[in-house]
């Protein structure tokens, strides 16, 4: 097992990725490291270690990818994946899907802003979690994509009284919107401005409801500090904006590309 000051432990002797003291979102680590996993041990042979590492990283990899394909999509979904493929969109996958309809029927969601519409994969995961009453208010800046997400929720079943389209800058219309009166919001657009969003959802949301936020890790660069691009630190601000709140309960989730979430304390 780790140890509790996150160095290795002395009993499992396995190593593990350690998020707070490697150097995973910017947090320094000490100077004898291995891929941020923490001291390399005196005892393990290096040749050992790194086998054991790539054992354990390919193990991990592979539990990811099943847990991700664990839930089957049916037609409807993949017909709204392939107009996001020929779109150029990239959808949510279909764990990420499968986590966003659990967290909407576990919030018993009435109310859910989705911030990103893309071509309607991630509504249609949403609208299946929430209430049967409840409406699906989406945002985005192209009206293409929104009346493909339009086709796909009638596809799903959803009169149209379940939705309601806004096209713009999510800046723009989230001020718009009513104080508590959302029970989720979902964040899949610009990453650059997601620390915006997760200003907006405090506002927005009722105490015990949920923010949720797409890309968290983008594609690896967000946990390594030696990226520095602005969608990198952008995400690492986040993080640590979320984690590091009083008004936040928050989880990271390894769905596909990262799920940030927290629920508003009431």
């Amino acid at each position: 097992m780790p140890a509790g000051d996150g160095t290795w432990g002395t009993a499992a002797r396995l190593p593990y990725v350690c998020l707070t003291r490697g150097p995973i979102c910017g947090f320094p680590g000490p100077a004898d490291t291995v891929a941020g996993r923490g001291p390399r041990p005196s005892w393990a042979p290096a040749a050992d270690q790194e086998r054991a590492e790539r054992a354990i990283t390919g193990n991990r990899q592979a539990s990811w990818a099943f847990a991700d394909a664990f839930v089957a999509e049916d037609d409807v979904l993949v017909r709204a994946r392939a107009r996001s493929h020929a779109a150029g969109v990239r959808a949510v996958s279909p764990g990420t899907g499968a986590a966003l309809r659990l967290l909407a029927a576990a919030g018993d969601a009435k109310s859910v802003v989705e911030i990103g519409t893309g071509t309607g994969v991630s509504g249609v995961h949403l609208l299946r979690g929430m209430r049967r009453d409840g409406v699906l208010t989406t945002v985005d800046t192209e009206p293409d994509r929104q009346q493909l997400a339009r086709e796909a929720y009638r596809e799903a079943g959803f009169a149209g009284n379940r939705s309601r389209f806004i096209c713009g800058p999510a800046l723009d219309v989230l001020p718009r919107l009513t104080d508590g009166g959302y029970d989720l919001v979902f964040c899949d657009a610009d990453r650059l401005e997601y620390l915006d969003y997760l200003d907006a959802a405090l506002r927005l949301l009722r105490p015990g409801g949920l923010v949720c936020f797409e890309g968290a890790f983008a594609q690896g660069r967000a946990l390594n500090a030696a990226h520095q691009d602005a969608e990198a630190v952008a995400l690492r601000e986040l993080m640590r904006a979320v984690r590091d709140s009083s008004l936040l309960a928050p989880v990271l989730l390894p769905t596909d590309d990262g799920l940030l979430c927290a629920v508003r304390h009431a």
